[in-house]
């Protein structure tokens, strides 16, 4: 193990940590290393059947983690399975990641991870949204930016209104909860009564029943088998009643016994789809949801990305503090093990994009791609000198996939980006008090590639490339 600097901080306390896991590991012992909320460290050793041995490697193990994790090092650096009072409560927790560095040699234990934080656990517990028994789940596309600023809920609009233009049944839930905006945007003054804070509240405490979450907005899409409804972050409220929106906010995040905050998200928006099938003139459930994620590395963002949807396109600005903050989400993913799972789900949108005589659309977008594929090769596989990568097109469902390696050009790559023009039209437009707002030629103009763009990849997931006829 290499020798650390004193002090020992957050960052090289993790390698060390790791370094001293896959050691035990290396003799044979399954180990869980397990970070706190300080993010100081212990070993759980599973020992199971080698108890004696593992008593009398105990203090060589211990001197490991006493000597170079510093003021990282818990009260208990290295525990034995057979002294813990409900070890499988730790070794065989869901919470677990695997370490992404696997097993350090054949006959070698495992070392998995259990990471316990404040918020932003979900960022490392990548799945697909639970299927809906007995009903059809529409698919999901989250909507987000790393940074604010960068027009994704116009976005989020535009597109919303082009699926039900080609008659799809879209569903935009508002889930920038501290910054709502999809609601007044699409609805203008016809809002429901409430909005998905007043569920994850309401349902916390049993009384979700009768709840008006959606509207239908006043938008006539241009095919006659068009609906556009909207799922408000805040509701309008009862007439005569104080509508306390920050007071249910300072709520909403909290797990519940046996009941996850992601779960309890999940469920306000199934109540949306719920609604939208029994209030509905139609009956029909929505096949497209769009979910308009809040900003930034936080809980609302994580459980949307990582969990409740089938896709997600990341709004991002050709900067450095965008690519920093994306290159940090990304070696997330790789480092807890996540990147396989949640890649392809992902596709860049340059957004903002400026086309004039002194720096051309083209150039930017070239300089927009080269900065994504870089950012996005921690997520990607290596391939050798001589191995065949996963080439470009679309990606590979088979069992015997190639490595996931997309080129610079490839255009079905998460890195190739779907861009949005800017037009300082777009700036500080009052969408509210001009409804027709979507139709004016400077919008159609700034949004016509990101459509074209992106609707196939919503469209081809429902097995629609040609839409609703």
């Amino acid at each position: 193990m290499t020798s650390p600097s004193f002090p020992v901080g957050f960052d090289a306390a993790g390698h060390y940590a790791a370094e001293a896991a896959r050691t035990v590991a290396g003799q044979g012992f399954d180990v869980v290393l397990v970070r706190d909320v300080l993010g100081r460290f212990s070993l759980v050793v599973d020992d199971t059947g080698r108890e004696q041995e593992a008593a009398r490697l105990l203090g060589s193990w211990e001197a490991e983690f006493t000597g170079h994790l510093g003021r990282y090092r818990s009260d208990e650096p290295v525990v034995r399975a057979s002294q813990m009072f409900s070890a499988d409560a730790v070794l065989r927790s869901r919470r677990v990641v695997a370490d992404p560095a696997g097993p350090a040699a054949e006959g070698a234990g495992t070392v998995h991870i259990l990471d316990n934080t404040v918020v932003g656990e979900d960022w490392a517990r990548v799945s697909a949204p639970d299927p809906d028994a007995g009903r059809t789940r529409g698919h999901r596309t989250a909507v987000y930016g790393f940074k604010g600023g960068v027009g994704r809920t116009t976005a989020t609009a535009v597109l919303a209104r082009h699926l039900a233009d080609r008659g799809h049944a879209v569903l935009v839930v508002d889930l920038d909860l501290e910054s709502p905006g999809a609601g007044p945007l699409l609805a203008g003054r016809n809002m429901p009564r409430h909005g998905i804070v007043d569920h994850l509240v309401e349902a916390a405490v049993g009384n979700a029943e009768g709840l008006e979450l959606v509207t239908r907005t006043p938008y006539d899409p241009r095919h006659r088998y068009g609906e556009l409804w909207v799922a408000p972050a805040r509701g309008e409220g009862t007439p005569g009643m104080p509508y306390t929106y920050v007071d249910k906010l300072n709520r909403v995040y909290s797990d519940l016994p046996g009941v996850s905050f992601r779960r309890r998200l999940e469920q306000a928006i199934e109540a949306c789809e719920d609604a939208i099938e029994r209030d509905g003139d139609t009956g029909r459930r929505p096949d497209v949801v769009l979910l308009d994620s809040r900003a930034g590395i936080h809980d609302i963002a994580a459980v949307t990305i990582s969990q409740l949807c089938d896709a997600a396109l990341l709004f991002a600005a050709d900067n450095t503090q965008t690519w920093a903050g994306y290159g940090d989400l990304f070696t997330a993913w790789q480092s807890t093990g996540q990147a396989p799972r949640i890649r392809e789900k992902l596709r860049m949108v340059a957004s903002m994009v400026p086309d004039s005589v002194h720096f051309s659309m083209r150039d930017y977008l070239k300089s927009f791609r080269e900065h994504a594929f870089a950012c996005c090769q921690v997520l990607y596989d290596e391939v050798a000198p001589g191995e065949v990568g996963g080439g470009d097109g679309p990606p590979d469902d088979s069992s015997d996939a190639v490595p996931f390696a997309p080129s610079l050009n490839d255009d079905w790559a998460p890195h190739s980006p779907a861009p949005i023009l800017f037009d300082q039209g777009l700036v500080g437009m009052d969408s509210v008090n001009a409804p027709d707002w979507w139709d004016r030629a400077f919008v159609q103009a700034a949004y016509r590639e990101f459509l074209a763009t992106v609707t196939p990849l919503i469209e081809d997931a429902l097995g629609d490339p040609e839409g609703t006829r």
